[in-house]
């Protein structure tokens, strides 16, 4: 039994220069089930998640040392990992630059506890279909967009593109159903995982990161509904 506990349990670092904050997030993670370690600047955020290779990152943008930006860069760029952004600012640049350094989502402080919980639960559950193997067929082709599912790379028109995991979870979702009207909400339950209709901006930030990547007139805007992949058979 403490062998199979050991195997199901799941490491979640939290980065945070506050101490207040820090323990309140880490003591309500822990009463959720996960094992929590604490770091708080940019080097030693970078040291741990080294060291205990996490299973998922609550990370502050402003930490000393370096910023919450540099350590999801030198993360990712070693071991890519789901990384749940806390931003002081709801300034859309700020975000979106997080999410094109490899952040998978972001929350504006104040933030409540039972959402933070609820989407670290969601990283975890994505990063665990994502290691599985990869469902029959691994390729999906629309028009001139090639996605390889076995290896989680994408290319349009013969060039490749390199996506966050939740981006590429997200093309995936759309292009499985092209010209199909997916609304928001269907979105995050499917692709995030969530119950609620709270995070919709996080859909729209990471369709602003798909199109910059693959392209403007890759998905078509329903104003008011939600989103559909427009491509060329």
């Amino acid at each position: 039994m403490e062998s199979t506990a050991r195997q199901t349990e799941r490491r979640v670092l939290v980065v945070e220069d506050e101490p207040t904050i820090a323990e309140a997030v880490a003591a309500r993670l822990r009463a959720e089930g996960f094992v929590v370690h604490l770091a708080g600047d940019g080097p030693g955020a970078v040291e741990a998640a080294r060291r205990i290779r996490p299973d998922a990152i609550v990370l502050d943008v402003m930490l000393p040392g370096f910023d919450g930006l540099e350590v999801c860069r030198r993360i990712q760029a070693e071991q890519p990992v789901p990384i749940l952004m806390l931003t002081a600012r709801d300034d859309e640049t700020d975000l979106l630059v997080g999410l094109a350094v490899g952040a998978d989502d972001y929350l504006t402080k104040p933030f409540s506890m039972r959402e933070l919980t609820a989407r670290v639960h969601a990283l975890v559950r994505r990063a665990t279909r994502a290691a599985a193997p990869a469902p029959e067929p691994e390729m999906l082709r629309v028009g001139d967009l090639e996605i390889n599912l076995a290896e989680r790379r994408v290319h349009r028109g013969g060039a490749e593109a390199h996506l966050t995991p939740t981006e590429f979870d997200l093309l995936v979702h759309l292009a499985g159903r092209p010209r199909t009207v997916l609304p928001r909400e269907r979105l995050l339950a499917d692709v995030w995982g969530w119950a609620d209709a709270s995070g919709t901006r996080t859909v729209d930030s990471h369709v602003k990161g798909l199109r910059r990547k693959l392209g403007a007139d890759l998905i078509r805007t329903v104003h008011g509904v939600g989103y559909a992949l427009e491509i060329d058979r």
